[in-house]
């Protein structure tokens, strides 16, 4: 992930947000049409939900630029995450969800350019999170 990735997320997803409610909405019709087993994981009420994901994904797009302090709060992330039933298969599927859901949002705006950058910046969180839920597999 370079900083020119991280320049295009964080620009692509403020060009996004006026469309923030149906990004949410799409996600999840996505995410679950992709794995319906998934739904369980999530809160009861889809509109607490599809609020935390976009404060959560908004967050972290803001925060990309501190990388050295994003990556402890993406490990506490990825051992919740673990203990809530997350597994390592399900962040490929997030990551499908996410970008089908960019594509919709961003149409023309979704260049090779930016949903590489994207890959790149998912690629390196889902990592962290998953590398961190792999030491509470241990323990």
């Amino acid at each position: 992930m370079t900083q020119d990735d991280i320049l295009l997320v964080q620009s692509s997803w403020q060009n996004a947000l006026p469309a923030r409610k149906a990004i949410a909405e799409l996600f999840y019709l996505k995410l679950f049409e992709l794995d319906p087993a998934m739904q369980p994981l999530f809160d009861a009420d889809p509109e607490q939900q599809r609020a935390k994901f976009l404060r959560m994904t908004s967050a972290t797009v803001r925060a990309l630029g501190r990388v050295e302090a994003l990556l402890p709060v993406l490990r506490e992330l990825g051992v919740r995450h673990f203990m809530c039933g997350v597994r390592d298969a399900h962040h490929a599927t997030v990551a499908s969800a996410l970008l089908w859901t960019l594509e919709k949002a961003l149409r023309a705006d979704f260049t090779p350019e930016v949903k590489s950058a994207w890959i790149k910046t998912y690629g390196v969180l889902s990592q962290t999170m998953r590398e961190a839920a792999g030491t509470t597999k241990a323990a």
